[in-house]
């Protein structure tokens, strides 16, 4: 018999991805949308998903025709004028500086705001804090010396690694301190980093013990060398999850923090990429859907939301680069026009947007070289 489950799995990971996407650009478009309206520009077209049309959905009092469109990946705001010709007063091209930069912005403030309220969302009502258990303890190792218990070997998976059952210790925090996985997000497991961090120092470790005990055990740890690392345990791949509750002002805080942060990890993503083109650290289409995966199959709903939040600033960020066709692209070209007195032409404008548009399609597809196996990342 056919096994079907893999196959539908990764469908149903790509199909909540293209929800996602089109979801985000949705708010996205809606922030150019109504800054756009509220200057008085004329909106001809409010569309979700790209053309060709399937569906009119209507036309409010202000002649905007709002559309569903058959290829979903987005959606888009068409105003009066934006390619830059027009003679009517309403028009985006007619409009002073500070108006077309503010609607030009407003699509990028939108994907932070709505990252913002995620990561407050979060933070205030089920900010996640992650334990590790213990798997395997390594013979003469600190951890064999304070007495932590691993699991139980229970089998194999398909390539032939150990499988463990639950029976291990679970390190919840230490020195007194827990870790929230949104605090930290160059670490996929911050326990673990704060235990590298403190190689070769005595830190106390909160151990929870199968038959729910609590116990603090001081530790000394050991200068990783080679394979060893400072506790000597290797892990269990299931995390262990709690949730906390900030109140609201420390939720806003962090939600402001986290926001903060992922658009700076994002920022040094884009130069990694920049400086290692041959060896691109991100990842295309395909690898966000092998994240999107891995996150319903592993963790609790909370992460699903989370990864939205970070994909939000993502895309905040990437538009509000300095390159056509993307909004800060378009920024850049309404400076340069301002400062030259308007001597960039209507078609060397779209040249530059369509020659931006053909690059990044190109990055795409390479970095999807990668993601499909095709080509090869090293030293990642």
């Amino acid at each position: 018999m056919i096994d079907l489950s893999e196959p539908l799995n990764g469908l149903i990971n790509l199909v909540l991805l293209l929800v996602i996407l089109v979801g985000l650009v949705v708010i996205h478009e809606f922030g150019h949308f109504i800054v756009a309206r509220r200057a008085g520009v004329r909106v001809h077209e409010f569309g979700i998903g790209f053309p060709p049309r399937a569906k009119t959905l209507g036309t409010d009092r202000h002649g905007t025709t709002y559309t569903l469109n058959w290829l979903p990946i987005g959606g888009f705001v068409r105003l009066e004028g934006e390619e830059g010709e027009s003679d009517d007063p309403r028009s985006f091209v007619r409009q002073g500086l500070r108006t077309r930069l503010t609607i030009l912005l407003a699509g990028v403030v939108m994907n932070f705001l709505l990252a913002f309220v995620i990561f407050a969302f979060i933070a205030g009502f089920a900010d996640p804090i992650v334990s590790v258990r213990v798997a395997v303890v390594e013979p003469g190792a600190p951890a064999a010396q304070i007495g932590l218990v691993g699991g139980q070997q229970i089998g194999t998976d398909s390539q032939g690694r150990a499988i463990y059952d639950e029976t291990g210790d679970v390190i919840v925090a230490i020195d007194g301190r827990t870790f929230p996985t949104f605090d930290r997000l160059d670490v996929q497991v911050p326990l673990l980093a704060y235990l590298r961090e403190h190689a070769g120092q005595p830190v106390t470790l909160t151990v929870r013990s199968i038959d729910g005990s609590t116990r603090d055990v001081p530790v000394t740890l050991r200068v990783p060398t080679g394979t060893q690392g400072a506790l000597g345990i290797t892990v269990h791949p299931q995390l262990v999850t709690a949730e906390v509750r900030h109140d609201p002002l420390t939720a806003i805080a962090k939600g402001g923090q986290r926001t903060l942060e992922a658009s700076t990890l994002i920022l040094r993503g884009v130069a990694g990429l920049v400086s290692n083109l041959a060896n691109p650290p991100v990842a295309g289409p395909i690898g966000i859907v092998g994240t999107i995966g891995d996150l319903r199959a592993q963790l609790p709903p909370i992460f699903m939301l989370w990864f939205i939040g970070l994909l939000s600033a993502n895309l905040a960020v990437i538009n509000a680069l300095p390159f056509p066709p993307l909004d800060g692209g378009r920024v850049a070209v309404s400076l340069i026009q301002a400062i030259s007195g308007n001597r960039i032409s209507s078609a060397a404008e779209r040249l530059a947007y369509l020659t931006g548009f053909i690059l990044l399609m190109a990055l795409l597809a390479w970095v999807t070289l990668f993601d499909t196996g095709i080509l090869q990342r090293s030293g990642i």
